[in-house]
Formats: structure tokens, C-alpha cells, sequence
């Protein structure tokens, strides 16, 4: 573990926050290309700051940019890589959606995020933290036999191509001075859940045809090739996928941490703050060697929990794992998409309940 220079208990966002209006505004005529990259940016950056700025004043320890640069956490990844469209017909959550889907071989490798990882290191008053998707997440969601195999003949094939292709991300954002880099990883607690297993489950993008015991120990030599030789602390983060206040999976994280015993990250990053996610005692699951974050603000139920409730989960999360290894963070990012429900003020209560609710767990 490499946070030694934060405090204990450490406070640390997981993803996104809550877009304002005036953000969607801008994010829209960017996307109808209405302005040119150069206005959105200029005009994006003050948003920035004050997305930089809820958090400091909301007492967090670690910051990111609320990732509004992002319409889509993940898709905005994909757009700037090349090599996936919006084409695919999916069923999600009862619902038929047109989503995103590898239809071509991966035409950068360049970094794309240097830039966004700069202006917040810049302008940030504390640690800085990035996110970037996990191999294993895109691959699983994004390959399709009737799309993708011309291009990556196999699921597995795609992994390896993006862990290439991220491990240069990484190091871009290592370079520019990001103190947390965060692989998101949605997709392996799709192993948690037995509907998913069973192939039962309400998202027919999914299709787990490889067994947990086969599948993880590629996962993570994937992960392992992003995350060699960074001088940032770096995370992984495994939750039960967010949609319009809801989660994809249930399930605790026991069949799934076991196996992450040869993967060379500082922290898990894991969600104990709403129903059906995980349990407190998973904590004893994770590997010796690597941290734990707590997720313990609910960010999917628009009840705003008090910092006697965020306490008592973390006093709980106290119990199962020792202090030098245990920070804090909001279960999952707020707001994923960029039109996901919940409100900025929603999100800066929530964060300096927490913050406040760390400061009489320190003191």
C-alpha cells in the first residue's frame, strides 16, 4: 500500500458526481457538435473546478473531477480509443436499449485522458484520484460474436488488447502527477451474483461462458499489466453496477475474493452501504497485502443517510479489518451516466456526512 502520505481512515471518492443542468447543456452541444473541442474545453473547466471544489469543501481527503468530461464513464473511453459503436440491440432490466458494441479493431493506444488527469492536478487542493475501465468490464459487456470476431476471434482476445492499451493510459496519468489511479470493474462481481451465473440474469449482453476459476486468473494478469511500475497508489473497484438507482447484481464478495490473491493493486474498493451488496465480514476476504476501501454511503436511494448511520457502518467495517488498511469512500461513483437521477446537493451532503462521520471515527 502507498497511501502513507494520506491520513488513516482516508476519505476518497469512487467515481462520478452528479452532472448540473448546466453540465448536461454543455455536454449536449458538444456532442451535436454545436461548439468546437476547444470551447467545450474552456467552458468545461470551470465546471471543473467547482466539481473539484464540492468535494474539498465537503472535507474529503481525495479528489477527482466528477468525471464531467465524461457523458458515460466507460463510453467516453471507448469514443476517444475507437473501435466500438452505439449499434447493438440489448435487454436490460426489462427494457430494450441500443448500446455500445466492439465492431472494430482499437485505433489509438495513445493516451487520452493526459490532459483531463493534468487540469486536475493543477488545480486540486488535495490527493487526486482517476478512474480508467478494467479490460475484463469492456470485454465482457462490449464483445460480441456477431460483431467482434472479425476484429478479436475471442472475448479473451479483446482483454489482452485493452491491457495493452490502458497500461499506457495509466502510465500517462502516473506522469501527470495523479496520486490514485482506479481500475473500474463492475463486471467481475457479475460472479457474485447466482442469476448471473446461471445465466438467468436481466442483461443479455452477459454471457459468463467461462467459468470464476478460469476467467479471474486472466483478469488479473490483465490488470496486473496496467498497473506495473506506477508510482501512484492504485485501486480496484468492484460494485454492483448503478442504473437509474438501482444495481445490475446482488450478491456478496465472497466467491470472488479468493481469487484476487495475485493481483498487484494497493486497494479494493467494495460496497456495504445499500441492500443485497456486500457483507462486512467479506473485509476478512481481501489479501493480506493489499488495503481496503469501505464503501459506506448509499448512492443509489435518494435518503440521505446521517453521520450516526454512516458511522455505525464503518464502526461495523472496524470490526473485520484493522484500521491501517480500511478508508472510506461512497459505495459506487453517483452518477455513472451523465443522466443518472441523483442531485449535486445530494451528492456534497452525502460526501460531508461521511467526511464527518471519519473525523469522529479518527478522533
Amino acid at each position: 500500500m502507498k497511501s502513507s502520505k494520506l491520513p488513516p481512515l482516508f476519505t476518497h471518492p469512487i467515481g462520478s458526481l452528479p452532472r448540473p443542468q448546466a453540465v448536461l447543456d454543455l455536454l449536449a452541444e458538444w456532442q451535436e457538435k454545436k461548439i468546437s473541442k476547444k470551447e467545450f474545453n474552456k467552458r468545461m473547466d470551470d465546471f471543473i473546478l467547482f466539481a473539484i471544489g464540492l468535494q474539498e469543501q465537503a472535507g474529503m481527503d481525495v479528489v477527482s473531477d466528477g468525471e464531467w468530461r465524461r457523458s458515460h464513464y466507460l463510453n467516453e473511453y471507448l469514443m476517444r480509443i475507437g473501435g466500438f459503436a452505439k449499434i447493438r440491440q440489448v435487454e436490460h432490466q426489462g427494457a430494450s436499449h441500443v448500446t455500445w458494441v466492439c465492431n472494430g479493431k482499437i485505433r489509438t493506444k495513445k493516451p487520452v485522458f493526459t490532459a483531463d488527469a493534468k487540469f486536475l492536478v493543477k488545480h486540486a487542493h488535495k490527493a487526486t484520484k482517476f478512474a480508467l475501465p478494467s479490460p475484463f468490464l469492456v470485454a465482457t459487456r462490449l464483445w460480441d460474436k456477431n460483431y467482434s470476431t472479425k476484429y478479436y476471434p475471442t472475448k479473451n482476445d479483446l482483454v489482452f488488447e485493452l491491457a495493452e492499451t490502458l497500461a499506457t493510459e495509466a502510465k500517462a496519468l502516473d506522469e501527470a502527477g495523479i496520486d490514485i489511479i482506479q481500475i473500474d470493474d463492475p463486471a467481475l462481481t457479475y460472479y457474485c451474483d447466482p442469476d448471473f451465473v446461471k445465466g438467468t440474469a436481466h442483461d443479455s449482453r452477459i454471457n459468463l461462458e467461462e467459468s470464476i476459476e478460469t476467467q479471474i486468473p486472466i483478469t488479473v494478469d490483465a490488470i496486473n499489466k496496467i498497473t506495473e511500475g506506477l508510482k501512484a497508489e492504485t485501486h480496484i473497484h468492484c460494485c454492483h453496477s448503478v442504473s437509474k438507482r438501482r444495481s445490475d447484481v446482488k450478491g456478496s464478495y465472497k466467491p470472488l475474493l479468493p481469487l484476487l490473491s495475485n493481483l498487484k493493486v494497493d486497494r479494493i474498493n467494495l460496497e456495504f452501504a445499500y441492500r443485497d451488496t456486500g457483507e462486512i465480514s467479506d473485509l476478512t476476504e481481501i489479501p493480506a497485502n493489499m488495503g481496503a476501501g469501505a464503501g459506506v454511503v448509499d448512492v443509489r436511494q435518494s435518503a440521505i443517510q446521517t453521520t450516526e448511520e454512516i458511522l455505525e457502518i464503518a464502526k461495523k467495517c472496524l470490526s473485520q479489518i484493522d484500521a491501517s488498511r480500511l478508508s472510506f469512500s461512497p459505495d459506487c461513483g453517483f452518477a455513472p451516466d451523465a443522466g443518472e437521477p441523483p442531485t449535486v446537493d445530494e451528492a456534497y451532503n452525502k460526501l460531508k456526512n461521511m467526511c464527518d462521520a471519519v473525523k469522529q471515527l479518527r478522533a
